[in-house]
């Protein structure tokens, strides 16, 4: 059983929590929040032991691992505090605000030989999975090019500030937005080395940007396009697509649908020659506790397996995370 603590009881902190309180190879030891009205009612209303200070939270509970869903500002020096305890450690992302903070907890974390993660729980989902899946393999040949969308709502007026207004504590669209697709691109297609040119454009926000366009290639010199925009009402959530165009074919992905073209007979079974069309539930693996999409649960049973040995530490750890860091670094300093 794997002694599991929580820092951090806003909305992701919540559904950690939900999928951790029901995960059978975990006991939830403590929940940490600065927030009184937080603790107190999840003190009266749910079995977990709550603390207004994560320090003592750690002294009294000695977890074994902890899930950190504070604000990003303070992941870095939290993070350090737990891999200098040597905890396990899962973080929401982005994974750090800056990029060098991000590099020495990469070291700091192999020099512990602890399991880390951090939250783009995209790599997660089936649709995707077998986008990479046929990438790699070569089904659709030699890759030619690749865009990477993410459009959706969240901005869509000119309003109170919010910490999403705030560059300091991780708001933008860069932030917050694009690094999911970013995540996505070196996961699937190769990672990215070079940004060409970027724009960063702010359509309702004053202090950050709402709209991401960049012209990036991969280390193995594959072009491709950045298009993100969280300010399009047209859109009634968050919906992150991948295009890749191969010799052999062409992939659209996205988190619900999965459409491949092949221009030749000799492709892959089952696929055929032409455009086929496949669904989420076709790739989706069943996971024990459904919150959101089963891709949430699947990330946190895969940190707790990886802490058992089950699996390697190579999915979303600090070392990847850190690359999409530095590309929102070089995106940031071309704009």
């Amino acid at each position: 059983m794997t002694r599991v603590a929580l820092i951090g009881a806003g909305k992701m902190g919540i559904s950690h929590l939900a999928i951790l309180g029901a995960h059978p190879g975990v006991q939830v030891v403590g929940v940490a929040d600065t927030s009184k009205i937080v603790t107190d009612v999840l003190g009266k209303y749910s079995p977990f032991e709550c603390f207004a200070d994560y320090q003592k939270m750690l002294d009294k509970t000695k977890p074994d691992a902890v899930f950190v869903a504070a604000p990003t500002k303070y992941h870095g020096s939290i993070v350090k505090e737990l891999l200098q305890k040597g905890i396990h450690v899962f973080v929401e992302k982005p994974f750090c605000l800056n990029v060098n903070e991000g590099a020495e907890l990469v070291q700091l974390a192999k020099q512990k030989g602890v399991v880390t993660q951090v939250g783009y729980h995209n790599k997660f989902i089936g649709t995707f999975e077998e986008t990479k899946k046929l990438i790699a393999t070569g089904a659709i040949g030699d890759i030619e090019h690749f865009v990477g969308e993410a459009y959706g709502p969240v901005v869509t007026k000119k309003k109170q500030e919010t910490w999403r207004s705030k560059p300091e504590e991780g708001g933008g669209c860069l932030l917050d937005y694009a690094s999911h697709v970013i995540d996505l691109l070196n996961y699937i297609v190769a990672p990215l080395s070079k940004v060409h040119g970027s724009l960063l454009k702010s359509i309702y926000s004053g202090n950050v940007e709402d709209a991401v366009y960049a012209l990036l290639e991969t280390n193995n010199h594959i072009s491709g396009v950045l298009s993100v925009n969280w300010s399009d009402e047209t859109y009634r959530k968050m919906s992150t697509t991948i295009t890749v165009i191969g010799s052999k074919g062409k992939i659209i992905c996205d988190a619900t649908e999965l459409k491949i073209y092949f221009k030749e007979a000799d492709c892959p079974q089952p696929y055929t020659k032409g455009w086929n069309i496949k669904h989420i539930n076709d790739f989706a693996e069943e996971v024990a506790f459904y919150l959101r999409g089963e891709e949430y649960s699947a990330q946190v049973d895969y940190f707790i397996k990886a802490i058992e040995g089950k699996v390697p530490n190579n999915k979303n750890n600090f070392e990847s995370a850190w690359l999409t860091d530095s590309v929102i670094d070089k995106i940031k300093n071309k704009k």
